[in-house]
């Protein structure tokens, strides 16, 4: 999946005295959009001193894969021809792998820092933390940290048979049934609620699969695999869904890679595992 790096390793411990190489890469974001250049890659830290006139000593440090780390500048940045801003999303595609995961992480990071420059409290405007990975407020003492929000991910089966959905808008190739947990919920009761909801199915046999981090959510997510209760019609919930259908093993699209969890799962049930 996306986070399986080995032999890499992701540190994100927030190391505040950790101080900027040349080689280490610049996360410069805006609107749900990150620059890369026409390589699409990430600035280092020698290209932006150069290209945008940006201090070290205003970089602030997000995380790190081995020996090199991401850096996040709260500097407004206008894009060029060599530099322009990419679509959050998009990241799932650079190459090679680890710098995917990575960069699609620092930029979650860079999201919450953009997202909280003031205080929800309060008004006032924020600074990070430095002894932790925080925002903090002066003016009231409130303390802001990373926000994960949890989600299921579940493949009904019947059988030999599993159901994939289609969303009404976003990602438009099959799924499976998702959704976030509200509050007071545990996961198995967001599995049996959400298949409720958006498929009108009861079921049974909930058992966990797998987990992954989801930056472009800013989500956790938790797989599991249940069975149908009983063999009836979907009620298709179609506020969010255009389409759910039973597929047998044989007659499974192939339309993503196992990047995903959601991938994952329907191609270990593809094969039985």
């Amino acid at each position: 999946m996306l986070q399986d790096i080995a032999p890499k390793t992701l540190n994100n411990q927030y190391e505040e005295s950790r101080q900027p190489k040349d080689n280490d890469l610049v996360i410069i974001y805006s609107n749900h959009q990150v620059i890369l250049n026409s390589h699409k890659k990430f600035p280092t830290v020698i290209e932006a001193q150069n290209r945008w006139n940006l201090k070290k000593s205003n970089l602030i440090y997000l995380l790190s894969v081995d020996e090199i780390a991401f850096y996040l500048t709260l500097e407004p940045i206008t894009e060029d021809d060599n530099y322009q801003y990419n679509k959050f999303i998009s990241l799932r595609k650079l190459e090679p792998k680890w710098m995917s995961f990575a960069g699609a992480t620092a930029t979650q990071l860079a999201e919450w820092y953009e997202n909280n420059k003031f205080c929800g409290r309060c008004g006032s405007k924020t600074a990070p933390d430095d002894v932790e990975r925080a925002l903090y407020c002066s003016n009231c003492n409130q303390k802001i940290y990373p926000n994960i929000s949890p989600a299921i991910i579940v493949g009904v089966t019947n059988g030999d048979k599993i159901l994939l959905t289609k969303f009404l808008s976003g990602y438009d190739r099959y799924a499976l049934i998702s959704g976030y947990s509200e509050i007071g919920e545990t996961f198995e009761d967001t599995v049996r609620r959400e298949v409720m909801e958006e498929v009108g199915l009861s079921v049974h046999n909930i058992r966990y699969f797998g987990s992954q981090p989801w930056p472009f959510s800013h989500s956790l997510l938790t797989g599991y695999f249940a069975e149908v209760d009983e063999d009836i019609a979907i009620q298709l919930e179609t506020d969010e869904l255009s389409k759910a259908q039973w597929f047998s093993r044989k007659n499974i699209p192939t339309e993503d890679t196992i990047d995903s969890l959601t991938w994952t799962m329907i191609e270990a049930f593809r094969r039985e595992k």
